[in-house]
């Protein structure tokens, strides 16, 4: 169906992974948007030619997405997506112009971020039991890790053992972009992590010995988390046991590794933190995605001042 449009989907796919160094699921999620856009040219425009693509049909797609009750937000994302597509066949001299001049983005209401209170937070490691087992472990200091750090969970997964620097008490993470950044650890948690690979080395599972020698799985890769098989613990894995868990503290309906970081941040930020110094600590390109977390410290003033004063 998008054979015609195939090499220039391949290029747009190889500059958001090569150039822009987005991560797999940005760069699948913007191929999804700009699929969708083309198969939407192909059933209601006959497949015109890259050059014949009018803002119109533009227009004439975003009103069927808000028909079909698509958020602002994902309508947003895929304007992005058709954007950065077009500016790319511009480079490449594939098209003389872009459709997308006149093509208004429409606002979306602002949202703050959903965290887990502190109260809840302290609940989950001081009153939740966790399994004595591997998983139960493995659960337990992932957990800490989101709190203590609000790494997301791409960086979590692929957290190698050379990243953690015990002399330093801190973590080196790979961010969007390949862009590293160092997080400080407390004794306590720099203990909990390297209590966790000196178990993972000597009573993690074994597989691919060699004759008469022991290898521990888990050495594939440097990973730090595995799974009791001692196979690198994958996203999916983190998401069911993040929810599980949070599920016994908090009533939020989303319950997330990313509602983990958001509860970093507004933790830090409720507490006096710099602003500038949880943007480092988060990895966001521009303070403009971190003040939203000052909105979620203004509520509490809010609160704060609605119970304590008298003319509140």
């Amino acid at each position: 169906m998008l054979d015609s449009y195939q090499p220039p989907i391949q290029r747009f796919i190889d500059y958001l992974r090569f150039e822009k160094r987005y991560s797999q699921h940005t760069v699948l999620s913007y191929q999804n948007d700009l699929e969708q856009f083309l198969v939407f040219l192909v059933a209601d425009f006959d497949a015109p030619p890259l050059s014949r693509i009018t803002s119109g049909m533009v227009r004439t797609w975003l009103a069927s997405l808000k028909e079909e009750k698509y958020t602002a937000r994902s309508i947003q994302r895929k304007i992005s997506a058709l954007r950065t597509f077009f500016k790319v066949l511009i480079r490449e001299g594939m098209i003389a112009e872009t459709p997308m001049t006149t093509i208004v983005t429409p606002k979306s209401g602002k949202r703050l971020p959903a965290f887990v209170a502190e109260a809840d937070m302290q609940t989950l490691f001081s009153h939740v039991e966790f399994p004595g087992n591997w998983k139960g472990k493995t659960d337990r200091l992932i957990l800490i890790l989101f709190y203590h750090t609000g790494i997301r969970v791409s960086e979590l997964v692929n957290l190698k053992e050379s990243q953690l620097d015990v002399s330093y008490a801190q973590l080196k993470v790979l961010g969007k972009g390949n862009k590293e950044r160092i997080i400080p650890l407390n004794p306590a948690l720099v203990n909990e992590m390297q209590d966790y690979i000196a178990q993972k080395k000597n009573k993690a599972p074994k597989q691919n010995a060699g004759i008469g020698e022991e290898q521990p799985a888990a050495a594939a890769g440097d990973r730090l988390f595995v799974t009791e098989a001692g196979k690198p613990l994958n996203r999916s894995a983190v998401y069911q046991s993040v929810k599980f868990y949070l599920a016994q503290v908090t009533t939020l309906e989303k319950k997330s590794p990313h509602i983990l970081r958001h509860t970093f941040a507004t933790h830090l930020t409720n507490a006096g933190a710099d602003l500038n110094a949880v943007k480092e600590l988060l990895g966001h390109a521009s303070l403009a995605a971190t003040q939203v977390y000052t909105h979620n410290t203004i509520e509490k003033l809010k609160d704060v001042f609605r119970k304590a004063h008298p003319k509140a």
